[in-house]
């Protein structure tokens, strides 16, 4: 049996050492050596590939630990005897739960024996993910800290806040299981992507089976990502940065449907298209298109769309009616957009028959979408702006006035999965194409009611309209259209503006889906606002590396009282965007200055000037100043300006009627948190 002490020692060495290499061999080491062990080699050698890469669950396994961070500091007060001051004492001076649980257990002289063992951790996991009542979630994790050492003490509570801060992530274990088992990595992280089981990849690993790894669905893919430029010029630089290469075509394959090359895509300074000397105009035409040409660029152009990136699950004939909805974090959402899983579970009416075919000749038996969640204003036909979709992120319970207040819809831009087989390797036009012809197939069937009966008590997907009430169209597809120069870039981001949308996304048309890479591939163009010169009003102190430190900084505009009272109204905070020598000077500072201590954070003495820029501007009853700043950066110290020079709150209100995608004011609707 295999303890909990090996993870944690581990922990500790790979803590301390920055060579990735060294790290992905003491992994590999160990996990070889729990599973020489005998025994239940197998099972805890995957338990011990789970712990390292920092999750307590498989990443199919939808079950979650429920132990929050008041409910564990309460746990480890109890077993350490110590006060919620030394506590507080401690966890400042790591910026940490767990290095602090080691100083309160150390001090408690709390020294154990180790013996608590893999398999005793996941049974108070698996115990706490179903346990009902905090009482007993709380004696679950204090009987594990009471067994535990203090080392153990601080990986226990590192993995049960989901932050282990080791400087290992779950690509590095991939890595180490294949060099343990003698394996193809390309192979381990195939089967990883399939079943989303890491513990499962160990054994199939060793065992000779990860050929026999099957895709499922409902678990999270890693998103595509797309790398940022600030003009149109510079998008089609990079497209031509280097000669064109075609995407990898699909070839046959015994035991598996993607290569290596596939699965790691190209690297990422590599060109992912293949241009075009003609202008298309359709999907269609670039798949007749001659031989592509240098120098020239084929990329789809996009709106951007200013909602929430999410990938839609649905139409697996062996959970019939079920639809999963993950966020870019790979967290499920699908309880706070109820409309979206009774419009999409209806996809099985659409193909009722597991065999059979749609009148196009498509079967969705099984579809992974990758789209947007976007607030939709149903009498424009327009995206509404994030700051009330942002009011539905994270309810449990959407009401009738949510969903008739903030309409939302699902905005395809491309397929990921389909008919049981995964798309990744396809270029994208081909994507594009398979997209089109599923969405022309489901547009009608994929409806839902603007409101409920709320009284019904249905299983999730089964609140349908009435036969005289069609609904509303849930499926869209983000229209996409072929560019080839920086004028025709620039026009469509004009346009996108108008209709009040980010900017634009492009993508090469012959790129490959590449889960968790931000290449060249994909760009997005969205231009900033105005930026703010702002006043630091208070300061909270950091986490990790940056415990100790103050380094959170809430910042104010002048109010319109200024002049007579000195009147500052905060409207943001950010914590971003300084280097570590400009964060330890301001921290220094700030210490100094510092008007009243509140623990974690400090007021200080309004006298450092930032210039911030932000995506845009919102009402929020947050701050005084009635505004908040969504994504806020801080560019610059502006210690050249006195503070009677900053912004006024005016000036924010000027930015914010400015924006062609503001909110518009609704009486007493509730403002965006973020």
């Amino acid at each position: 049996m295999a303890l909990f002490f090996e993870v944690a020692n581990l922990a500790e060495r790979l803590a301390g050492e920055s060579s990735r290499l060294k790290k992905r061999s003491a992994i590999a080491e160990a996990i070889r050596s729990v599973y020489d062990s005998g025994g239940i080699a197998a099972e805890d050698a995957g338990r011990f590939a789970l712990s390292i890469a920092g999750t307590p669950f498989a990443e199919a396994d939808p079950r979650k630990l429920n132990a929050g961070g008041a409910l564990l500091s309460k746990a480890l007060l109890a077993v350490s005897g110590a006060t919620g001051v030394q506590l507080t004492a401690a966890y400042k001076r790591h910026g940490d739960l767990g290095a602090a649980g080691v100083d309160l257990l150390t001090a408690a002289r709390h020294q154990p024996e180790p013996s608590l063992t893999l398999a005793e951790v996941a049974d108070a996991f698996a115990a706490l993910a179903t346990a009902r009542t905090t009482a007993i979630r709380a004696g679950l994790v204090e009987g594990l800290l009471r067994k535990a050492t203090p080392l153990e003490a601080k990986y226990l509570l590192k993995l049960m806040i989901g932050d282990m801060r080791i400087g290992v992530k779950q690509s590095l274990v991939e890595e180490a299981i294949a060099a343990a088992s003698s394996c193809a990595v390309a192979e381990v992280r195939h089967a990883v992507m399939l079943e989303a089981d890491l513990a499962r990849a160990v054994e199939r690993a060793f065992s000779g089976t990860l050929s026999e790894a099957r895709m499922r669905l409902f678990h999270p893919l890693g998103f595509m990502l797309a790398s940022p430029v600030d003009s149109p010029q510079e998008a089609v630089e990079r497209f031509e940065e280097k000669p064109a290469r075609a995407a990898p075509q699909k070839k046959p394959r015994k035991k598996k449907a993607t290569s290596e090359k596939d699965l790691s895509g190209h690297p990422a300074d590599e060109e992912l298209t293949e241009p075009s000397s003609e202008r298309l105009s359709s999907t269609e035409e670039l798949s007749e298109a001659k031989p592509p040409q240098v120098h020239t660029i084929a990329a789809f152009l996009e709106d951007k769309y200013d909602g929430m990136r999410a990938q839609l699950h649905c139409g697996d004939p062996a959970q019939p009616g079920r639809v999963a909805l993950y966020s870019r974090n790979k967290e499920d959402v699908t309880e706070s957009y109820p409309e979206l899983s009774e419009a999409f579970s209806r996809v099985a009416e659409s193909n009722p028959n597991a065999n059979s075919l749609s009148p196009n000749g498509l079967s969705l038996n099984g579809l992974i979408l990758d789209g947007e969640i976007i607030a939709w204003d149903l009498e424009q036909g327009r995206a509404l702006p994030f700051a009330l979709l942002g009011q539905r992120i994270g309810r449990k319970r959407v009401s009738n006035a949510w969903r008739e207040q903030v309409p939302v819809v699902f905005m395809a831009f491309d397929l990921i999965y389909a008919d049981g087989e995964l798309l990744l390797h396809l270029p994208l036009r081909e994507r594009r194409n398979r997209l089109e012809a599923i969405a022309e197939c489901l547009v009608e069937t994929v409806r839902s009611p603007l409101a409920v009966d709320e009284r019904a008590k249905l299983p999730q997907g089964l609140i349908f309209a009435e036969p005289e009430q069609e609904g509303v169209e849930r499926l869209m597809l983000a229209p996409s259209r072929l560019v080839e120069s920086a004028d025709d870039i620039e026009r469509a981001y004009a346009e996108a503006r108008a209709r009040a949308n980010e900017g634009v996304m492009l993508k090469a048309a012959e790129s490959i889906y590449q889960p968790g890479r931000r290449g060249l591939a994909w760009l997005k163009l969205k231009r900033e606002l105005a930026t703010l010169d702002v006043v630091v009003t208070g300061a909270e102190f950091g986490h990790g590396r940056r415990a100790g430190i103050l380094s959170d900084y809430t910042f104010a505009v002048r109010g319109p009282d200024y002049e007579r009272t000195g009147e500052l109204l905060n409207v943001g905070k950010a914590y971003s965007g300084l280097t570590d020598q400009e964060i330890a000077g301001m921290s220094a500072w700030m210490m100094e200055h510092t008007l009243e201590d509140r623990g974690f954070f400090r007021t200080v003495e309004p006298l450092r000037i930032l210039e911030v820029a932000f995506n845009n501007i919102m009402r929020s009853d947050r701050h005084a100043s009635g505004f908040a700043l969504r994504f806020p950066r801080i560019l610059r110290i502006r210690d050249d300006k006195p503070v009677s020079e900053i912004d006024t709150v005016e000036r924010v209100e000027e930015v914010y009627q400015s924006q062609v995608d503001k909110p518009v004011d609704r009486g007493d609707e509730a403002d965006f948190i973020g």
